[in-house]
């Protein structure tokens, strides 16, 4: 098995986000037509939602480094906003992760955690973050168990990204041919992304039921 750095240098995060206008297009017509779902999520718009998911994510990242990978006007105002390093979105999100990957080398970290921003449940990645560069690769799997909302690896590693539906056996094949051993998180605070309206469904019955609801 191949070594990596075994310093304890920080985790960079990394959180593509297409836009806030047009992103998570699937929800946008749910949205807009459930009110009940606008007022228990406490969200005015699709727009508003989109950007308040980001903003969960960010907020789990804190303290350590991160970067936001988007080129959307309206989400570069934000991160900036927010104090977030900004990377130019390449055009896909495997480029997207691999840009942030990059980002976090040059910034010296050893490790790069990359989170979907759409987790409505993300409290901390502490449990994702903190092999530094050993050769050990993190995975969360969706709830449906087929995709990869949070991923964490050594920068040093020869890895490439395939997002998409399948993501997490292709993820976790891919780290055992980068030599990399696999960990597999799971959590349900990171696992649970919004990405059709069916989800949105979940996420509208979980708030109605809280107990502070």
């Amino acid at each position: 098995m191949p070594r990596f750095s075994s310093s304890t240098a920080e985790a960079g995060v990394v959180i593509p986000v297409r836009s806030f206008t047009r992103g998570k297009s699937r929800l946008a017509a749910s949205f807009g037509r459930d009110s009940l779902a606008r007022s228990i999520l406490g969200y005015r718009s699709h727009e508003e939602f989109v950007r308040g998911l980001a903003d969960r994510a960010v907020d789990a990242a804190t303290p350590r480094p991160t970067a936001i990978v988007s080129s959307a006007p309206e989400v570069v105002e934000w991160a900036t906003n927010r104090g977030l390093s900004v990377v130019a979105d390449p055009g896909s999100l495997d480029r997207a992760a691999t840009a942030g990957r990059e980002w976090a080398a040059a910034l010296g970290c050893v490790r790069v955690v990359v989170v979907h921003a759409d987790l409505p449940d993300i409290v901390s990645l502490d449990s994702v973050a903190a092999d530094g560069g050993a050769a050990i690769m993190v995975i969360v799997p969706c709830h449906r168990g087929d995709g990869s909302p949070v991923l964490s690896l050594p920068v040093a590693a020869t890895f490439e990204f395939s997002y998409g539906p399948g993501s997490f056996d292709r993820h976790c094949a891919e780290a055992k041919h980068a030599g990399l051993d696999v960990h597999v998180v799971h959590d349900d605070t990171m696992s649970f992304d919004v990405d059709g309206p069916d989800d949105l469904a979940i996420m509208r019955a979980r708030r109605s039921l809280a107990p502070d609801r």
